[in-house]
């Protein structure tokens, strides 16, 4: 039995930090408000993960540290930097592998599908910071300081996405589902549970370490086709759909800071956004959940 450090209890720490369990590792989950699953070989830990000390002590005789913390979009600049520092210097100190799991906007904008070998050429400052955050720790894998790998998945199904929120809550409710996105583009969506799979691979596979993996992600869908399989496995009547117009968004900007966030990424929902994550089958072997089980799990979580 090794032991495993999780830095936040979101959707994905959560899902890492029961697989880890379910397979018999020790986990020590580690958030502001100590929130994680109830497993007896899951403890939780509340702290700020930003002490560099305490995490470093915490993470003293760990195999891995795994990155799952998310910090509000508009707090990105702020609250990343001191995280990540933290969980570098815990990585440093402790030996343990420091695996991250990210997201696709260092990309930035793309004409074609993303995979390993696409440049991190995004711009804007926040999505340039989650290209940064992989350059800092490859720097130091590469200098021999840590060990270090990242996973990057596309929007996620389940949880608090733009997909159960903005679409699968009003439709489980027999509503019309007003969408901040145009309805007909291919988009990839990702399974939270395939990005703990893919994270709990990585972290214990020497081959993964100073390099990034995209997670296995089923072909891509619209958001008219997803809704509508989505009602079909819910067993909820057939999908009632709008978009809502982008000056429509950009205003409603103006007074929330997490709708002002949609701008910066909304090339990601008017053009094909397409994840290609045929290296991480190939080497690992992982297969993305089908997504009709994936649709079924988030309605049966919506509705408990």
């Amino acid at each position: 039995m090794s032991l495993h450090v999780i830095v936040g209890a979101g959707p994905v720490g959560m899902a890492t930090a029961r697989l880890l369990a379910e397979r018999g590792e020790a986990v020590r989950i580690v958030s502001r408000r100590g929130r994680g699953p109830e497993h007896p070989a899951i403890e939780r830990v509340a702290m700020d993960a930003t002490d560099v000390e305490r995490l470093s002590a915490l993470a003293d005789t760990a195999a891995a540290v795994y990155n799952c913390a998310n910090p509000p979009y508009h707090r990105w600049l702020t609250d990343w930097p001191p995280l990540v520092s933290a969980l570098l210097a815990a990585a440093e100190r402790s030996g343990a592998v420091l695996a991250t799991a990210n997201n696709l906007y260092g990309y930035g904008p793309v004409t074609g599908p993303m995979d390993e070998s696409t440049p991190l050429s995004a711009t804007h400052p926040k999505l340039r910071l989650r290209a940064d955050m992989w350059r800092d720790a490859l720097g130091r894998h590469e200098a021999g300081r840590i060990r270090a790998t990242e996973v990057r998945a596309s929007d996620y199904i389940e949880a608090n996405s733009l997909f159960s929120i903005a679409v699968a809550k009003p439709l489980l409710a027999g509503r019309r589902a007003y969408v901040p996105a145009p309805l007909d583009v291919p988009h990839s969506w990702t399974s939270i549970a395939d990005v703990a799979k893919t994270l709990v691979a990585v972290a214990s596979d020497e081959r993964a370490w100073g390099r990034a993996w995209a997670v296995p992600t089923n072909p891509p869908v619209t958001i008219r086709e997803l809704a509508r399989r989505f009602t079909q496995v819910a067993g909820a009547p057939a999908p009632k759909l709008t978009s809502i117009p982008y000056p429509v968004i950009w205003t409603v900007g103006l007074f929330s800071p997490l709708v002002r966030e949609l701008r910066t990424t909304r090339y990601q929902f008017y053009r094909p956004f397409i994840l290609d994550s045929t290296l991480t089958t190939r080497t690992f072997g992982i297969q993305p959940a089908p997504l009709d089980e994936v649709l079924r799990d988030t309605a049966a979580s919506l509705r408990s």
